[in-house]
């Protein structure tokens, strides 16, 4: 969600144009995409093995025997039509048509991130096991996310606007990448080459502080100072994700809340 957060708050701090429609719909639209997502990341690994056997977090439903993969695909296929039922009715909140042009630009956008997060994981092809899963983040949680609410908000868009969709979509990286990090043994063992993986513990380690700073420095750069505000936490985080290999799932909540506290104060 912090992307919409950040860019509605934008618009509503450079245009004072606030829509709620569009900011309830947008954020059911991104929270089933991700929910989609997640579903799809867990089938995918179950049935390529990924998940067979991982140690240092809690297993997850098709891991636990808690669920079958015909009850999961169910699933995934209630939350695409959730994803495509509440991105249309966003599109008609925010243009008052469904065949306008930027109606159909929404359109190509959404049946993109239905397809990327469905071939996450799942596929002979999937991008996540080939080391893009970071890009699909940050295109798709940080860039799409925070310009499009905007431009869904305001009908323009602003260099600001996509620099904060860029700031913010680093740390939703980071949680991937934290993920990862934590996964990287069980991953590489499995042929699932995420670009943690790819740069081994120390390099991923580099690569998430670097993420994390550079949020700050985008923000900062714009007059965001109130952002720097979260430096003490993001410091805890680093000492404790560089001297710890195991319990990293403690830092998770860390991570996403602290990005969402960052994207309320982003817009002020």
């Amino acid at each position: 969600m912090s992307g919409i957060i950040l860019g509605t708050g934008l618009a509503y701090r450079f245009t004072v144009t606030f829509h709620l429609s569009v900011f309830i719909l947008a954020i059911a639209t991104t929270l089933s995409l991700q929910i989609l997502s997640n579903l799809c990341n867990e089938l995918g690994d179950s049935l390529k093995g990924t998940d067979a056997d991982q140690h240092g977090r809690a297993a997850y439903g098709l891991q636990a025997g808690t669920i079958t993969p015909g009850q999961m695909v169910k699933m995934i296929k209630g939350f695409i039509v959730a994803s495509l039922v509440c991105g249309v009715a966003l599109i008609y909140s925010a243009f008052g048509s469904l065949w306008c042009e930027q109606s159909w630009a929404f359109y190509g956008l959404g049946a993109l991130a239905v397809i990327g997060a469905i071939t996450y994981t799942l596929g002979r092809h999937s991008y996540g096991y080939m080391g893009l899963g970071d890009l699909g983040v940050f295109l798709f949680f940080g860039l799409l996310s925070t310009a499009g609410s905007y431009y869904l908000q305001t009908q323009t868009l602003t260099w600001e606007a996509v620099a904060g969709g860029v700031a913010i979509g680093l740390p939703c990286v980071g949680v991937l990448n934290l993920n990862n990090i934590r996964d990287m043994a069980n991953d590489r063992l499995h042929g699932k080459r995420t670009f943690a993986s790819l740069l081994g513990p120390l390099g991923a380690r580099i690569y998430h502080t670097l993420l994390l700073v550079g949020c700050l420095i985008i923000f900062a750069l714009y007059g965001h100072y109130w952002t720097l505000c979260i430096i003490p936490v993001w410091a805890w985080h680093f000492a404790f994700v560089w001297r710890n290999s195991e319990r990293l799932d403690r830092q998770m909540p860390v991570l996403m809340l602290s990005t969402f506290v960052v994207a309320l104060l982003g817009w002020v």
